[in-house]
């Protein structure tokens, strides 16, 4: 499609985007009315919201529309799956400037559309804006589907820390591209579109987790956020993380020792959450540590000790750690 935004209008690029879209049994009614409806069997909607900003939060020089529009759906559709619920919709609100091509928007969408499809979801409806920096608003809906809400509240002592999908693998991605390269893909790939294990989280809940969390800003910094609402110290055994040959090297080639980016790179939308003890772990469950009582130490520790090196996300801080 040639032409700009500017030249489409709203209406026309609204049409443009809404015909790319797919639904599912859960979407009563999609776009095209002053709402949508989405069906909830079990009379609570989980909801989530997030914000992405051109040069803040995506670079256009490193992912494509379509990256964009996987990963934005991806980041807001784990923290459904993170509640133990099973995501069901999306809401786009989009910013964008008058002399875009409107090639971009249309893929961002096709990316929107194909990773709802990957967690069974399907985009809604939403909002078109003209405004001077590209922002991708997202809001996701979900359902518990008669379970209760896993919050980061319900850690007990002696429960197990286990963590399912990649962890740093979005990071070492991010160190990659930062010096001009591009591979290895897998962890560039890592970085553009992240891969949740949606499915992971509501099985969490039917395993009996008693608290649990996507990692979207580090593990050390999402764990910190059970550790403080459950108000328990958590321990990580290093030796039980995962870290790929080629993230060692990467990092000797950067600089940078891996484990750095295991506990405190975001954005892989792992799920890590925690288990009683007696609890018998599929195999995708991988533990790493334990839930302690209390203590003068920081509400998370690596080997017993304080993690003293930066790291972890802050949005209001001058750039990651």
């Amino acid at each position: 499609m040639k032409g700009t935004v500017g030249e489409l209008g709203e209406f026309g690029l609204i049409r443009e985007l809404t015909s790319r879209l797919t639904t599912t049994p859960a979407v009563r009614l999609g776009p095209g009315d002053d709402a949508a409806v989405v069906s909830a069997p079990d009379r609570r909607v989980v909801a989530s919201t997030d914000i992405l900003i051109e040069g803040r939060h995506f670079r256009r020089d490193w992912s494509t529309a379509y990256d964009v529009g996987r990963k934005a759906a991806a980041q807001n559709l784990a923290d459904i799956a993170a509640m133990g619920a099973v995501p069901t919709a999306l809401l786009l609100g989009l910013v964008l400037p008058a002399e875009l091509p409107v090639t971009w928007p249309t893929e961002l969408m096709d990316g929107l559309r194909d990773e709802c499809q990957v967690a069974g979801a399907a985009v809604v409806g939403g909002d078109v804006v003209r405004g001077d920096t590209i922002t991708v608003s997202i809001t996701a809906l979900g359902d518990l589907r008669n379970h209760e809400p896993v919050t980061r509240a319900g850690a007990q002592p002696g429960d197990l820390v286990a963590v399912t999908g990649w962890l740093g693998w979005s990071a070492a991605g991010f160190a990659v591209l930062s010096r001009g390269f591009r591979s290895p893909r897998a962890f560039v790939e890592a970085h553009r579109r992240p891969e949740p294990p949606y499915h992971a989280g509501p099985a969490a809940a039917s395993l009996g987790a008693t608290a649990m969390c996507d990692v979207s800003d580090g593990l050390i910094a999402d764990l910190g956020h059970i550790a403080e609402a459950s108000k328990v110290r958590i321990d990580i055994r290093s030796g039980a993380l995962d870290v790929p040959t080629q993230m060692n090297d990467i990092g000797s080639a950067v600089g940078v020792d891996p484990l750095q980016w295991v506990l405190t790179g975001g954005e892989d939308h792992a799920i890590v959450a925690t288990f009683p003890p007696d609890v018998k772990l599929p195999a995708r469950w991988k533990v790493i540590g334990e839930v302690l009582n209390p203590s003068a130490l920081p509400h998370v520790t690596v080997d017993g000790a304080p993690w003293t090196r930066k790291g972890g996300w802050d949005h209001f801080a001058d750039v990651e750690g």
